[in-house]
């Protein structure tokens, strides 16, 4: 039975001694990450209870067995980054103390994929998709003591993305008790509906589940603290609940609310509790934010009534040598790498996101797009994109569980995500349209002899009606049971029952096609993948329709489209960072390099440019290569000129071949690029000048010199605001040792902490050396474990689960991982005619 109560109350300005820690609390969620037995060659089913698994190998996730497989050529699939799957098992061996009045459920983030699930050799169940939160009532199977999980992931069809999936529990576990008088898991939606400086009206929904066979009494209480964890607001019912679930509606009203925003993530708790009898029986705490958005199609995008471009950037859910098991404090790192870019804002790409990232994301400032899908009722070819064009067992995936789980999934995801401040926007798809033959037929860009242009560049060669009317007829022939406007209006009606307040969008790949199939109409914002030529296509024929891009090209021509179009509120660039996989028969490329930084994190032009168009802070950043390689050349009249062929306006996901050090031959011409966003740069070697140049003067954004080498320092200098900038590269003699750099001396001893150990050759002088590549050993020793190696280049195949390392200009990048032992660490690091260096590191 469900009941609905409403509750207006206003709020109570309290003391600051109202603290969280002076309330009763009871803690429902238990950390279920440790001590897992895990075999990859377990033969035959490992369900069972009395199953012998002591020789099994012990694991913590989240765990990506994958990621610690060499790179294969030969079995290996380039789509999934050359790493093989296989069928993993994970037993998990525990006692937990309950009573008759209690529940007790296991509640999973993401297992990738097709698990199955048991416990005390009894089945739970089964959860095909490996990005979606799922939990089991595990209540009727336990016993008072010797309780053992076991799950079985099948990930023999390891081609069955168009990216890197990993393999494995790969995020958080936990274990859930409660009373059966409870809040439900995810069982709170927090609204925040009207919102201002002044005043804001917080909406607080609770679900309340009676698993009592009698009718219960009830007082609810939901305490609203602010971020100096201060009481602000206090909502209290009493209710009799049946058995079954009653919702329970509260508002309330905050005088001077602290808003979340970019700048400033201020986030709210709401600590929500039932007494029945005058004892408190389950407490369930919810983390929240104040603010509003908005779309106008007009001016685009604000948050808070402030209109401001959405700076995002596309991500993948690996992050380089960990695969798939991503620590919080990688992501963290990352996260600081992309706010420092002036990224505000992430499309988790092709799949709903972890509950760790999104928790960043609240408390770091980032909105967030969280998407559902990349197939629909029809598979995509995993090796090349777009309508499947090969069948085999290695690539089924998630088109083969659509149509039985889709509501299931999306519902998962919305009732996990929703209370989420940084999320602005559900996705419902990404480039479906591909699967759908009638839609590419219809835009005229395709099999249509009497055009000759260029798809990316180029808008419709037919009109809107001709559109549509090819559209339906090729619908007609297909004569499919599915349809993408049909498929679209479903999920979009789907998401918005459970969440009105945000938008839902879709990543269109042809939206000339999606404008007249129905697609766009079941959607708030039609994204454009690729299509910065349709802005004012659209603007023109369907000016009734907000837009924005949602996957583009991580070049100056990209945004420069957009800052001309107040009507475009932003975009999604491909890819914040590189990721592995997307790669057909590409071998030895292992990974997509269409990232601002690489694998292992590491700066690229990308990187550069865009700080200088997101972030007001002065910044200059110095690129070399020699005129043989470079995209440039020197002109009769002494100029530096785009080579014939390059065109800075097309240019599309990777960066043209550029160097950072400053080792050429003797009067050899050098061609220097300096990103900046000052107005002027003034260019010395060995402290003299090379003259002062106007970035005005350069369309494409980049300053460039023609430079005579001669060894030694060359040096960027430049103002913006009154704050002096420059950036110096020296030229660098042999390698003579390896610099070590730490992001952090002292970790936790929680088993999860992580430092990022950046190995960088330099010279006798110190200078970066980054035109010689030595093979470094890694000895790790102490309180953390190494969790792998990587240089980042996307076409390096070293395994990751190494001690030692061949670098990619001169570096390389250590993760190592605290564990709950308490002391120190030490990480040496050496090489062949080098001097041996080590750093320490305290685990606390």
């Amino acid at each position: 039975m469900k009941q609905t109560l409403l509750i207006i109350a206003s709020a109570l300005l309290l003391l600051s001694c109202n603290k969280t820690a002076q309330q009763a609390t009871i803690e429902r969620d238990q950390d279920f990450n440790f001590g897992w037995k895990f075999s990859l060659d377990q033969e035959g089913d490992a369900f069972a209870a009395d199953l012998a698994d002591s020789s099994w190998r012990t694991v913590n996730v989240p765990h990506d067995w994958s990621a610690e497989f060499e790179f294969d050529s030969i079995q290996g699939e380039g789509c999934t980054g050359y790493l093989l799957g296989g069928i993993g098992w994970y037993r998990k061996h525990f006692t937990v103390d309950f009573n008759p009045s209690e529940k007790v459920y296991v509640h999973f983030d993401g297992v990738y994929n097709n698990s199955e699930l048991w416990i005390n050799g009894e089945k739970l169940g089964e959860h095909p998709y490996g990005y979606s939160p799922f939990y089991f009532d595990i209540t009727p199977f336990l016993k008072a003591e010797g309780n053992v999980i076991a799950v079985k992931v099948d990930r023999t069809r390891y081609a069955d993305s168009r990216w890197y999936t990993g393999s494995g529990i790969y995020r958080n576990v936990k274990l859930v008790k409660t009373n059966k008088l409870h809040v439900p898991i995810w069982g709170t939606y927090i609204q925040t509906p009207k919102v201002s400086k002044e005043e804001a009206t917080i909406n607080v929904s609770v679900r309340v589940a009676n698993d009592f066979d009698t009718d219960q009494a009830f007082t609810l209480t939901t305490d609203i603290f602010n971020s100096a964890g201060v009481k602000v607001a206090t909502l209290t019912h009493d209710a009799t609940a049946k058995t079954g679930e009653t919702t329970i509606d509260a508002e309330t009203t905050l005088s001077n609310p602290e808003l979340w925003g970019i700048e400033t993530p201020t986030l709210y708790k709401a600590v929500t509790s039932l007494s029945s009898n005058g004892k408190l029986v389950d407490q369930y705490k919810t983390t929240f934010g104040i603010r509003s958005i908005r779309f106008d199609k007009e001016t685009g995008f604000y948050l808070n009534e402030e209109n401001m471009k959405i700076k995002g950037v596309c991500l993948h859910h690996d992050a380089g040598l960990v695969g798939a098991a991503v620590p919080k404090a990688v992501w963290k790192r990352r996260l600081e790498q992309l706010k420092e870019t002036g990224c505000n804002a992430l499309r988790i790409s092709h799949n709903p996101s972890s509950e760790e990232l999104l928790e960043l994301c609240d408390e770091m400032g980032f909105l967030v797009q969280d998407e559902f899908f990349d197939e629909w009722d029809f598979p995509k070819d995993k090796r090349k994109n777009m309508k499947e064009q090969s069948v085999d067992y290695i690539t089924r995936g998630y088109g083969e569980h659509f149509h039985k789980w889709n509501k299931f999934d999306l519902t998962n995801t919305v009732l996990c995500h929703r209370n989420h401040p940084s999320v602005f926007q559900w996705s419902i798809g990404n480039e479906i349209e591909w699967t759908y033959p009638e839609n590419a037929k219809a835009t005229g860009f395709f099999g249509n002899m009497d055009w000759s242009g260029n798809y990316f560049w180029s808008q419709p060669p037919i009109g809107k009606e001709k559109i549509r009317e090819v559209f339906l007829e090729e619908q007609a022939k297909e004569n499919k049971p599915y349809q993408v406007g049909k498929t679209a209006q479903m999920l979009s009606d789907w998401t918005k029952e459970l969440d009105k307040a945000r938008p839902v969008v879709a990543n269109c790949i042809l939206p000339s096609a999606s404008f007249e199939s129905g697609y766009a109409d079941a959607l708030d914002i039609v994204g454009f993948s690729y299509r910065q030529v349709m802005y004012d296509y659209a603007r023109k024929f369907y000016p009734e329709k907000t837009i924005m891009g949602t996957e583009n090209l991580p070049q100056y021509h990209e945004w420069k489209a957009i800052m001309e179009r107040p009507f475009v509120s932003g975009t999604f660039l491909w890819t914040g960072f590189d990721y592995l996989g997307e790669r057909n028969e590409s071998w030895p490329s292992k990974a997509t390099a269409s990232g601002l930084f690489d694998l292992a994190g590491f700066e690229k032009p990308g990187y550069h440019m865009y700080r200088t168009l997101w972030n007001d802070e002065p910044h200059v950043h110095i690129y070399t290569n020699n005129t043989e390689v470079s995209k440039y050349k020197v002109d009769e009249s002494g100029a530096v000129v785009a080579k014939d062929g390059f065109n800075w306006e097309q240019a599309l996901w990777f960066w043209y071949d550029v160097e950072e050090h400053w080792n050429y031959n003797d009067n050899e011409t050098v061609i220097v690029e300096v990103f900046s966003n000052c107005e002027e740069v003034e260019l010395f070697l060995n402290n003299e000048s090379l003259g002062t140049k106007k970035l005005a003067s350069f369309p494409d954004h980049i300053y460039k010199w023609a430079v005579p080498f001669k060894a030694g320092t060359l040096t960027a200098k430049a103002v913006k605001n009154n704050k002096p900038v420059e950036m110096s590269i020296a030229t660098a003699s042999e390698a003579t040792k390896v610099k070590i750099t730490v992001d952090k001396t002292e970790l936790t001893a929680d088993g999860y902490d992580v430092a990022h150990v950046t190995l960088q050759l330099v010279d006798s002088n110190g200078n970066p050396v980054k035109k010689q590549e030595k093979t470094i050993t890694i000895d790790v020793d102490g309180a953390v474990k190494a969790l792998g190696v990587d240089n980042g280049f996307h076409a390096s195949v070293q395994k990751y689960q190494s001690n030692t390392i061949t670098t990619n200009n001169g570096r390389a990048l250590l993760i190592v991982q605290s564990t709950l032992k308490q002391g120190s660490a030490t990480i040496t690091a050496s090489s062949e005619g080098l001097e041996t260096n080590s750093t320490t590191l305290s685990v606390k």
